[in-house]
């Protein structure tokens, strides 16, 4: 019998119980929370019951508990005699602990159920302490309707945590459970209210509260009606696993206030037809997430309200430059200040332009992030190479490139790939944050680009600083935003969750905005990222490795490593940049571009001096098409063929060339060489001479 006793209790007592889903911010605070399985409000247990909830139960239930051994004897002679009086069962005699077995075991209540669980009551007295007991008991009774267990009746009586009741509101659950389908907030109101004021003068006369505190618990009126849950982070808590109690990482006044902030701009660029906007912050010294918006206004219908977009691929414009330049600038690739082309160019039919559709000729490297200029950012993947970028990318943090890269080649720059906000937000936070001098010469980059309020951090002392980029896809689909300070990043996305396109969707004008709104809402800090002063040796060494520093002579034009006849400065650069290209634009001891890049470049740039005739060398050059390129001949709407405009550049603006294809000649042009010819379908070779005798030539070929 005594080996029957002590395995006659259950290892788990409430094995297979559906729970709710609870989640609770970095304070403790409750986020929000789902409905258990069961459909109900059951939240996940507590190893502790608040200390008045806990005197009113024992008082009101169990007022022996404390030194019972699980069933108490008077008790169930009391009940016998009250109920033999009665006519019929008026008290059941069941201690806590006795009613803790009986909630588990959810069984028939006669007196053969009520021996097991006298039995398995006095098991349990032996398993657990006393306010083990307690907590099983306020995490598993009845509270009316689908509400079980303290904590959730306490959210939805009160709206708060079952530690913040008052005496009266602790008084008021601690006689529910005793009849939950008669008690109710909408019947049996006046009996509610009778036995929760006894309970409250037996605290009295016990000595748990004081005469005054009695008097004000009595003034307290009942509940009216069950009260919706908190719902901050939605689409946030929607993702924590199911079932269990989250301690997340997020900020609740920090989340509050930004959610209210994407809410309202939200609503106002829904009028435009942009439905849809997330946002996330992190904070930079722990990488956590201390305030999440998955899908702003989720109070406002519209199809999609539920898609979690913060964390959903999305297409991802110009979002990915910042990396690019960094990876270069580390590796040696460029430098800081680097001319990069910026001419039309076609690579396998790839023929990516700038937003604006423009070309510059050429643009110093930290001017073309800036920018956000897409002809450069491709002629440095391209250098870069798209395989090694890639697997930058997935090491970041990525997991939505989960192609290989040569479906996305060079694209990939451009919006070729999908990326989530939040990884996105987290990548930057982890790869630009107390960083390497890549990185600190990134984050100056972007510090110089346009704000949207347009306001000039150097000119007014109150404007935040902020390093920041912003990208729009393919269709103005999708608009992003990514905003760093030393101590927060910021990640802003608008769109549509169906993916459809808004004229005027820009990342500059839509996620721009919202960003530097949440930007002022963060704790002020005026410190900026602290350039990085380890320095290596100017000469290479052996420890002249990855992440370290140099001291290197570059030329003030081109950015690059200075050559004899360059005239130079003296930069801070990452050691591998010692094996970057020097600049080969001093030939002639002036600085000189290619023609191509010349002929867009002095438009913009009235100081360009260029080359004389005597200067010039390679002095004539193709701008279109592209070596090896396939072109289609555009046809009128007769049908008739309109043909291709060919462009060529000369460092001379006088200078005349004569054009001939497949040694035909078919033409000159002086001052602007442009040229519409109609070849037949196949493949072709076009020859340019100038007056000097200077040549060049382009092969391609004519789709059929």
């Amino acid at each position: 019998m005594f080996a029957a006793w002590l395995l006659c209790l259950p290892r788990e007592l409430f094995r297979g119980v559906s729970y709710s889903t609870v989640v609770e911010s970095a304070e403790g605070e409750l986020l929000g929370a789902r409905i258990a399985a069961d459909e109900q409000w059951r939240f996940p247990p507590c190893d502790t019951v608040p200390a008045r909830f806990a005197a009113a139960l024992v008082q009101f239930e169990d007022r022996h508990f404390w030194w019972h051994p699980g069933v108490d004897p008077g008790a169930l002679v009391r009940a016998a005699i009250d109920n033999a009086k009665s006519g019929h069962v008026v008290s059941g005699g069941s201690t806590i602990t006795m009613q803790v077995i009986r909630l588990s075991r959810q069984k028939e209540r006669n007196l053969w159920q009520k021996m097991i669980e006298a039995v398995q009551a006095t098991r349990l007295e032996l398993r657990c302490s006393k306010r083990s007991i307690l907590a099983l008991y306020a995490s598993h009774a009845p509270f009316g309707g689908n509400v079980v267990g303290l904590e959730a009746a306490a959210w939805r009586y009160f709206g708060r945590p079952a530690s913040e009741l008052s005496w009266a509101e602790a008084a008021t659950l601690a006689v529910l459970p005793n009849a939950p389908a008669t008690l109710h907030l909408s019947r049996g109101r006046d009996e509610l209210l009778s036995k929760r004021n006894r309970l409250l003068r037996r605290l009295l006369e016990h000595g748990d509260l004081s005469a005054d505190s009695y008097e004000a618990a009595l003034e307290e009126p009942l509940p009216d009606a069950p009260l919706p849950l908190p719902s901050w982070a939605s689409h946030f808590v929607e993702g924590c696993p199911k079932g269990v109690r989250t301690r997340s990482s997020l900020n609740l006044p920090m989340q509050k206030a930004v959610e209210a902030t994407v809410n309202r701009r939200s609503d106002e660029l829904a009028l435009e037809g942009i439905a849809d906007m997330a946002a996330v912050v992190i904070d930079n010294a722990s990488g956590q997430v201390v305030a999440y918006v998955g899908n702003a206004s989720t109070y406002r219908e519209r199809p999609g309200v539920q898609v979690d977009i913060a964390a959903s691929p999305r297409s991802t414009g110009s979002i990915l430059k910042p990396f690019l330049y960094a990876a270069s600038l580390a590796e040696g690739e460029i430098l800081p200040y680097t001319l990069l082309p910026d001419i039309p160019v076609n690579l396998g039919g790839f023929a990516p332009q700038n937003f604006d559709k423009q070309y510059y000729g050429a643009v110093h490297a930290n001017e073309a992030l800036a920018r956000s200029l897409n002809v450069p950012a491709v002629f440095l993947l391209r250098q870069y190479g798209v395989p090694k970028f890639h697997s930058l990318l997935q090491k970041a943090g990525l997991t939505t490139l989960t192609q290989a890269p040569e479906h996305y080649g060079l694209s990939l720059i451009l919006g070729g790939a999908e990326a989530r906000l939040d990884e996105i937000a987290s990548a930057y936070s982890n790869c630009f944050v107390g960083g390497d001098l890549a990185a600190w010469y990134t984050l100056e980059a972007l510090k110089e680009v346009n704000r949207p309020d347009e306001l000039d951090w150097r000119l007014i002392r109150s404007v935040r600083k902020a390093a920041w980029k912003t990208g729009t896809s393919y269709g103005f689909r999708d608009a992003w935003a990514v905003g760093m300070t030393p101590a927060y990043t910021i990640g802003v996305w608008a769109g549509n969750a169906d993916g459809h396109g808004v004229p005027g969707l820009t990342g500059a004008r839509t996620a721009g905005p919202v960003l530097f709104d949440i930007l002022n809402l963060l704790p002020y800090d005026d410190a900026w990222f602290a350039e990085p002063d380890e320095v290596s040796p100017i000469t290479k060494t052996a420890d002249s490795v990855h992440g370290k520093a140099v001291w290197a002579a570059v030329c003030t034009d081109s950015g690059m490593l200075a050559g004899p006849d360059c005239p130079q400065t003296e930069l801070l650069v990452p050691a591998a940049g010692l094996d970057s290209e020097p600049c080969p634009y001093h030939s002639t001891g002036e600085f000189v571009l290619p023609p191509a890049m010349e002929w867009y470049y002095k438009p913009h740039h009235p100081e360009y001096k260029g080359a004389t005739r005597a200067q010039t060398e390679n002095a004539v050059q193709f701008i279109y098409p592209q070596n090896g390129a396939v072109l289609a001949i555009p046809r009128q709407l007769g049908g008739e063929k309109e043909g291709v405009v060919f462009r060529a550049a000369h460092h001379s603006a006088d200078a005349t060339l004569w054009w001939h294809l497949d040694n035909t000649y078919v033409g000159e042009t002086r001052f602007r060489h442009e040229l519409l010819l109609a070849p037949t379908p196949g493949k072709h070779t076009l020859t340019i001479v100038d007056d000097e005798g200077n040549t060049a030539f382009v092969r391609f070929t004519i789709a059929p």
